[in-house]
Parts: C-alpha cells; structure tokens; sequence
C-alpha cells in the first residue's frame, strides 16, 4: 500500500489518455489561446486585489522597502515560473501544478497539491470578490446610491467593529470619531435585521459579480478572454494613469526611513505579497486551450510577471511617497487615499472605478482556472466523473465551473479579507514548493529531458547550496551573551512555534545540500523550492495551523474516495 500512494503517472501515458478522452467526447476543447491572451491572464491575475486594497497594510507594515519585498518574491516566482515552464512543454494538458505532481512525485502528493490549489483559486477568489463588493459600493456612493451597510461586508468584520466600538461609544466618544472600518462595521451590526437572535450581515454584491462571472466562464473559453483583454488593457491604462500622475506628488522624505519597522515589518508583509503573485500560474490551467502551449506558456509566464512586478514597485514606491506609511495602516483603498490625500478627488474617482474593473478580471481568471484542474483530477478518478464532464455546446467543464461558483459565491457573503488571505498565501506556496521538486525529480531521469521542448538553464548547485546554507546557519544563531534567552525563547516562550518552522527549514535545507552535492542538481529549481519554504516560514504559527487542519482534511478524503476510485488503483 505504501508504494501505492505515490504511483506515477509518465508522461506518454497522461498524452494518450487525454488523446483518447477527446476522441470519446467529439473533439478537444477550442484552442483559442496565444501568448498575448495568456500574459493578459496572467497580468489578469497577478494585478488584481492586492495592488488596490491589501498593498497599503503591507506598506503600513513594512514601509517603502516592501517594493523590495515585491522584488524577491517575484524573483522566487521567477524560478518557479522556469519550473511551470519546464513541465508545461513537457505535459501540455490542463491541471496545473496538480498535473505535473503527478508525474513526479506520485499520487497522493498531486491529490494533497490538487486540494492546496482549491485554496488558491477558489479561496483567492473569495478574497478577491470580497474587495470587488467594497470598491464597487463606494462607487455606487459616489453616484448618490446608498447601499445598506448589512449587505457589503462579512458577519465576523461587523460583529468585531460592534465589540470594538460599543465601549468608546458608553464612554461618550462619537460615533464620527471613530476610523472608518470601525464605524461602518457598528453600523452595520446595529442596523442588521435579525434571524432568531442573529444578526443578518453578508456581502451581497460579492455574490452577484460571482455569479456573473461564473456564467461568463461557463459559456466559452472565447468570450472569457476577449473580456479579460478588453480589462486588462484598460486596467494598465488606469495604473499607469496613478504612476504618472502620482510621481508629480511624491515627497523623497517620505521614504526615510526605507524600512521603518524594521526587516521584521517588511516580512510581516508576506501573506499579502505572496497573495499578490498567486495567480501566475493559472496561465498553465489552460494548456489545452492554447495554439501552441509547450511554447506559448513558458513565454507567457515571464512576461507576466516581469511586467506586474515594475508595477507593483512602482505603485509602492508612489503610494510610500505621497502618503507616509504609518497613515495606510486600515485602509482598504489606499490608491484613492492617496489622491485624496494630494487633493484629487477626480483622480481617486477613476481609481475607484478602474479598480472595479481590476478586480473583474482577476475574479475572472481565477474562476477560469479552477474548474481546469478539478476536470483534470476527474479524469484520473479522483473525484466523481461529473467534474470532467465537458458541455457540447461551449465545450467547457460545466459542472466544475458551477460548483467552483458555488464553492466562491457562498463563503464570499461571510468570509473576513484578511483571514482568507493568509491561508490562501501558505497553500500557493506549498504547491509552488512541490512543482520545484517535482523537476528536481523528474530531470533525474535523461529520457524525461529529451521530451521537453523548454529547458531550464543548467547552473550546478553542488558546492553553492550547501555553502550558503552553512553561512545562512551561522549568522541565524545568536551570539554567546545571547545564547540563554534565545534557548528559552526557543523551548518556552511564545516563540516557540516560530522557532520549530525555522529549524525545519534549515533541516530540509541541509538535506538538500546532501542531495545537490550527490545528484549535481540543477541551481534553478533549488532556489525555487527553498525561496519559497523560507517565504512559508515567514506566515505564522496560526496559518501553519490551520494549513495542517486543511491537508489533513484533504487526506481524508483521499483515503475515503480517492484512492479506492484512481484510475491507477
């Protein structure tokens, strides 16, 4: 049974059973995908929430340096786009990450990926529905349409600002005083009707757009990416527009100091920047879809990301210098802040809209994205057969596209921005983790090598892995006055947790040096993989928690379905 769990599938096997799946169904799905469509997906999805709301608590936290945090996650999204690269020329079908895992490292790790990947697709949508709903009813407001307050946000955002206001309030503070999260948290508590002693808070607009969008997806493949490139066009227009327009307002002064909490703040940023990148890889969801996948991907991906993270340094960097950091700190459209701030409330209106347009086309993406990989992990007998089954008409998977609406829809009316964020963040990571090591893996074999039409520049990691890791080691440890408070910190004290991840990112290090020393690993990989684990140590003791709960949950149903039902079985 041990052996089992980590069955493979080779490459020439996935190809045939995908060749013989469209011969049953009638014909393939519409190939209408070239590399201008796919870096628009994803500029699509890497430009969407996290550059109009979740951009200024990561500056309030880590300050002007948090461009440079944006700079070396992109870069471990760069090695992991060669690794995305690499298994997209190789294994062009849909199913992402979950796909290429299975090839690789075997069957249970592609079913605990493929279960991660519902967490960054569907989970990141909610996020990303949740900061549509708010920008779009501040527009309505700035067109004298008011929308009560108990139908725009989530029940737990409202039941906190009610706990935190009602004291201030018995203590004689008004209302008005109050930040405007709180205030409008209170109001819509109060004003909420009640169902048998609960109160009824839920975000009705994220719903809608959701429901919108999951029937754009459901009718083609065609329709979805003339839309998003009409978006997204008109979304670098708009970002563009504060980058130029705020460049004229910058205060150089505002940038000192760069980093004014500190390189603890700047990583306190991590979830949201991470969160920023996640989408990347949906362009591989796609690969049956493409007129060319096995080239199209690979160019698509670097081109993607080598545009959104001038973006996003630039939008920093401008954002940090109108409006010193400290100000962002809760405030969920910092770009129209901003032009506030400098006296441009026209500006702050284009914003406000265009960000509802940003946001559509992220939504729309990931949506795309998501019923991609579940069709995939179908056709393998992991999950029922309705999940692959593709619509005559559209020739779409109807089935998972209504279910990932379902799946989104729902947890958006209650679901808390910032929790969703967080777990999102950790699982993409994990995925991205795994499809580096899955080409560690699968370049072990030389046949694997002469099947790919992408390869990934060969650095030998020898000697280099295993250096760095022992200068990395040596300047993490404290020095000799220090060594009592960190042993106690590290056994007993609140830290403790902390402490644990760390070492284990330092025990997998120092394995991996054995293994490039032994094997002659190939640099590229490598860094991805460790980049990525060093950023997931970077979350928190809570959000490996709760990511443990999640893969757990996952293995149960892998043990309780799955297994019995593969087709490898």
């Amino acid at each position: 049974m041990w052996s089992s769990l980590f069955r493979k599938k080779s490459i020439d096997k996935i190809i045939s059973d995908q060749q013989e799946i469209e011969r049953l169904e009638g014909g393939q799905m519409h190939r209408n995908l070239g590399v201008r469509d796919l870096t628009f997906m994803g500029v699509a999805a890497i430009i969407g929430a996290s550059i109009f709301s979740a951009i200024g608590q990561a500056s309030a936290n880590g300050g002007p340096a948090v461009s440079m945090l944006f700079v070396f996650t992109a870069l471990a999204c760069m090695f992991t786009a060669f690794c995305y690269a690499r298994f997209a020329a190789t294994v062009p079908i849909s199913g992402s990450a979950y796909t290429y895992a299975y090839t690789s490292l075997g069957e249970i790790v592609a079913w605990i990926l493929g279960w991660n990947l519902l967490l960054e697709y569907a989970i990141s949508n909610v996020a990303v529905a949740i900061s549509w709903s708010k920008y779009f009813v501040d527009l309505l407001e700035g067109l004298g349409l008011h929308v009560p307050e108990f139908l725009t946000m989530d029940y737990l955002s409202a039941k906190r600002a009610f706990s935190e206001a009602e004291p201030l309030l018995q203590s004689g503070q008004s209302l008005q005083a109050l930040s405007v999260n709180v205030r409008e948290g209170y109001l819509a508590y109060e004003s909420a009707p009640t169902i048998f002693g609960w109160h009824f808070v839920a975000n009705i607009p994220a719903l809608f757009i959701t429901i919108a969008i999951t029937y754009l997806v459901y009718i083609g493949i065609k329709e979805s990416k003339n839309t998003n490139n009409i978006l997204v066009v008109l979304k670098l227009l708009v970002i563009a527009i504060v980058i130029g327009v705020g460049a004229f307002y910058v205060q150089v002064e505002n940038w000192t100091p760069f980093a004014p909490n500190g390189i603890s703040g700047v990583l306190k940023s991590v979830a949201a920047v991470c969160f920023a990148y996640i989408g990347f890889d949906s362009i591989s969801t796609t690969a049956e879809e493409c007129k060319n996948p096995q080239r199209d991907i690979p160019k698509a991906m670097m081109w993607a990301l080598i545009i959104c993270t001038v973006l996003y340094v630039l939008v920093t960097l401008v954002l940090t210098g109108i409006v010193p950091s400290h100000m962002l700190a809760g405030i969920e459209d910092p770009l129209a802040f901003m032009f506030m701030k400098v006296n441009l409330p026209g500006v702050a209106g284009v914003v406000a809209a265009s960000a509802v347009i940003a946001l559509t086309s992220a939504l729309l993406v990931y949506q795309l994205g998501q019923p991609r990989i579940w069709m995939t992990m179908s056709r393998d007998g992991l999950l029922p057969k309705a999940f692959s089954r593709i619509h005559p008409k559209y020739r779409t998977p109807s089935f998972s596209t209504i279910m990932t609406g379902v799946l989104v829809g729902v947890p958006a009316l209650f679901a808390n921005l910032e929790e969703v964020i967080n777990l999102s963040s950790i699982g993409t990571l994990f995925a991205f983790v795994l499809v580096c090591a899955g080409v560690l893996i699968l370049d072990l074999d030389p046949e694997n090598q002469k099947k790919s039409k992408f390869k990934i520049p060969y650095i030998n990691a020898s000697f280099w892995i295993g250096l760095c890791w022992i200068v990395a080691l040596y300047l993490s440890l404290p020095d000799s006055a220090a060594w009592t408070s960190w042993l106690e910190s590290y056994f007993h004290g609140d830290a403790k947790a902390d402490h644990l991840i760390m070492t284990g990112f330092f025990v997998i290090w120092g394995v991996l040096s054995i293994y490039c020393f032994t094997h002659r690993l190939s640099l590229i990989p490598v860094l991805g993989l460790l980049v990525n684990l060093y950023l997931m140590t970077q979350m928190g003791a809570t959000n490996w928690e709760r990511f443990a709960y999640w893969c757990l949950a996952g293995i149960l149903i892998y043990f309780g379905y799955s297994y019995r039902k593969s087709k490898l079985n």
